[in-house]
């Protein structure tokens, strides 16, 4: 194992096509709703990584096959119609958030009794908010330690279902694992949101998977959304699975800070996924953004801007941007990001220490961060706190300055396992993910 590893600067302006694996979220809808549906589906250029893989393994243990072929990037599943064997099974998901909460309301449908666990930083991330929600739904649902974290306990009978008030201001997570689990519910469900939503986006990504495995959500008020009973996922013959955009942000990134240019196929303006967004912001940052339907072009510009961003609806990137920060003319300020000191580490402050190290000035606020750039990068060993989206981050910086060394590069086998040897590609003109 690899204990750190020093990002070398980039010879010239970056000027690449990134091919980038599947997106976690998407192969962790897929995978459910396939599991879900009557008979077998595929699901092509699929994610092969940490966290697919433990939602890949669950099912299994739940009695559900799933035929893995990574060497294809594909995964067949023999869908049993919302029913599963497994009648007391322990899931252990790592630090996998969509599979601890996905699987939390997909167990519901079961039978039997159910114990899902994780890691350590598994064990402080907090599912209280959706273990209330299935309560209502007639769930015998709790945290084994009474703290509002996993292990989770379920004792399951089927989902009854009805009206539910859920608080999703902690993870749009949440709301996602009902509403895949709802059509088999046997009242359906009304689900309707208690204060603010968090990262909207990747609910609007559920809705349109739903939508395209053949179940419809309605939505009558912002903060209701409506399922009906009886509906059922059909089986798909091919489902193909979007580059990841969240991982797209790094290379954006690297276009940004470099002066290059990057164009990345398979995500565009046709996406299903929220963080394409990124690509919005480093055009406010100053950067030339081209589009199509199923592609985005990146160029950065010779001097980059300093922002005033709520970055809510698209949290996952907020790190990239905070590292794009460090080579901005002015302060950066990124807003409304409390929720992500729930993530795989406590963001915000992780953030805050790391970007300190290379020199920059920073102010930590309760819901995000301002960051002043430095006159010049000081080289430092980057601490990752076993978060791979801090080792994908801050990498990006060492494509601009040298020095940049980052700690248990490992880390980022939770979605990106070949991150690496991808930015070494895209800074030598040949990505190829």
């Amino acid at each position: 194992m690899i204990e750190r590893i020093t990002i070398e600067p980039a010879a010239r302006p970056i000027d690449a096509v990134v091919r980038l694996p599947g997106s976690k979220s998407i192969t962790n809808r897929a995978l459910v709703m396939a599991a879900l549906a009557e008979g077998e589906s595929a699901i092509t250029c699929a994610l092969f990584s940490d966290d697919t893989r433990y939602m890949a393994a669950a099912l299994a243990t739940l009695g559900i096959v799933v035929d893995a072929d990574e060497a294809a990037e594909s995964m067949r599943v023999q869908g049993l119609g919302g029913v599963f064997p497994a009648r007391s099974v322990d899931l252990f998901v790592g630090n996998a958030g969509t599979a601890m909460r996905f699987l939390t309301a997909f167990v519901a449908l079961g039978r039997g009794e159910f114990c899902l666990d994780g890691v350590t930083r598994m064990r402080q991330r907090p599912i209280a908010d959706l273990l209330s929600a299935l309560r209502q739904a007639g769930v015998d649902v709790r945290c084994r330690n009474n703290d509002d974290c996993p292990p989770v306990d379920v004792r399951a009978d089927g989902l009854r279902g009805g009206n539910v008030m859920l608080d999703a201001g902690v993870s749009s997570q949440y709301l996602s694992a009902l509403l895949m689990v709802a059509p088999y519910a046997r009242e359906g469900m009304r689900i309707e949101l208690v204060g603010k939503l968090v990262s909207e986006p990747y609910v609007r990504m559920t809705t349109g998977m739903m939508a395209q495995w053949g179940v419809s959500t309605d939505q009558p008020a912002p903060n209701v959304y409506c399922v009906a009973p009886g509906q059922r996922y059909r089986a798909m013959r091919e489902y193909r699975v979007e580059p990841d955009a969240s991982s797209a942000s790094y290379f954006m990134a690297a276009a940004a800070v470099t002066g290059g240019r990057v164009r990345i196929p398979g995500i565009g303006t046709a996406s299903l996924q929220g963080d394409v967004a990124f690509a919005d912001v480093l055009e406010q940052a100053g950067c030339h953004v081209e589009r199509g339907p199923d592609w985005v072009e990146v160029r950065g510009p010779e001097r980059l801007r300093g922002l005033d961003i709520d970055m809510n609806a698209i949290s996952d990137t907020a790190m990239t941007l905070a590292v794009v920060a460090l080579f901005a003319d002015g302060p950066t300020r990124i807003r409304n990001v409390a929720h992500v000191r729930q993530k795989e580490s406590d963001r915000v402050s992780a953030l805050a220490a790391e970007l300190r190290k290379l020199g920059a000035g920073v102010e930590e606020q309760p819901d995000g961060l301002t960051i002043d750039p430095p006159a010049a990068i000081r080289p430092a060993a980057v601490k990752t706190y076993d978060d791979h989206r801090m080792a994908m981050s801050f990498a990006v910086a060492g494509l601009r300055a040298p020095g940049v060394t980052i700690c248990d590069p490992a880390c980022v086998a939770k979605t990106f396992p070949g991150y690496f040897r991808a930015l070494r590609d895209c800074a030598q003109g040949t990505a190829r993910a």
